[in-house]
């Protein structure tokens, strides 16, 4: 009898083990997490900044408070916690709330966080595209004010910076149907020319995230629930020369995830491509939602493959 209690004991050591080192997805439980930015720095970790979902939720009203998840091993992710919340923004609406998908970048040795959030109780209207920096990856990151955008506030939300291999920064943005880029000076909160709009995307909704692969660049994007239908956003992708375009629409590589939005980035690490994205598994509404990751992969014109949506990460 003892043998047996012995070697169940074994067995469910042995299983936990396994579950333990196996990536889920989402594979982030103890908070609802959204709208992941994927990066890797010189220390070697994965990290990534998404915006975080408030239970129970209003809308998206409610989202605040910014975490940074890293890893090394794709398989265990450390929740580096908090570094920024709608309080801690001096020009931020009187309210708070409204801490939407975040990016950030790293140049001459500062972390550069970018967040949209607005400066009004007319939320909509008031967006701003805060800046906030710090010599860490993960904490003590203090704003330091706002992007300069000389444009229409209307939903100017989903900030993305993409820093090229000569070291040019160039800033987007995308909401209420419009994606717009421009370099960035070498200070990182300023720009240096005026915003353009990004020319050749097809059914553009929000979500911009910019990157380059053998000297291609590629735009991905959410398209628009009110073609698709609620829950049904797509993440699709554009190519170009050149880091403002124009750009070539080449296709959906991401199909619906089950939430209100769609929102994603692409990143290489340690020699292999990887999607993030959330989706609604574990709360089951599409306003509470979980980042996820998956493997990406190309073919051999370098047109990006539809994603496989996977309870867990594939090893392959």
């Amino acid at each position: 009898m003892q043998n047996h209690k012995l070697f169940y004991a074994t067995l469910l050591l042995i299983s936990s083990t396994l579950l333990a080192s196996a990536q889920e997805n989402p594979f982030v439980r103890h908070i609802y997490t959204a709208d992941p930015s994927a990066h890797v720095w010189s220390d070697g970790r994965l990290y990534v900044y998404p915006s975080h979902d408030i239970d129970p939720p209003k809308g998206c009203d409610r989202m605040d408070q910014y975490h940074v998840f890293s890893t090394t091993d794709m398989k265990k992710w450390t929740d580096h916690g908090e570094i920024l919340r709608a309080s801690q923004v001096p020009w931020g609406r009187p309210e708070g709330g409204f801490m939407w998908a975040p990016d950030c970048a790293y140049k001459n040795g500062t972390y550069y966080f970018y967040f949209p959030h607005p400066s009004g109780t007319d939320w909509n209207k008031t967006w701003k595209i805060g800046v906030a920096t710090s010599s860490k990856p993960a904490s003590d990151f203090k704003v330091q004010g706002y992007l300069e955008l000389n444009g229409d506030q209307f939903a100017m939300i989903d900030p993305t910076v993409f820093i090229d291999d000569d070291g040019q920064a160039y800033f987007y943005y995308g909401g209420g149907r419009r994606c717009k880029g421009a370099r960035l000076k070498d200070n990182m909160t300023e720009l240096a020319d005026t915003l353009i709009t990004m020319e050749g995307l097809v059914d553009f909704h929000e979500a911009a995230w910019v990157f380059k692969r053998k000297g291609i660049y590629y735009l991905t994007y959410s398209d628009r629930f009110q073609i698709n239908g609620k829950g049904a956003n797509r993440l699709n992708y554009a190519t170009s020369k050149n880091p403002l375009g124009p750009w070539t629409y080449q296709g959906v590589y991401l199909d619906p995830t089950g939430c209100d939005t769609s929102h994603g980035s692409i990143v290489k690490y340690k020699g292999k491509w990887y999607a993030f994205y959330h989706n609604s598994v574990l709360s089951g509404r599409g306003n509470l939602r979980s980042i996820c990751v998956d493997r990406l992969y190309f073919d051999r014109k370098g047109m990006i493959k539809k994603v496989i949506q996977t309870g867990k990460l594939s090893s392959k």
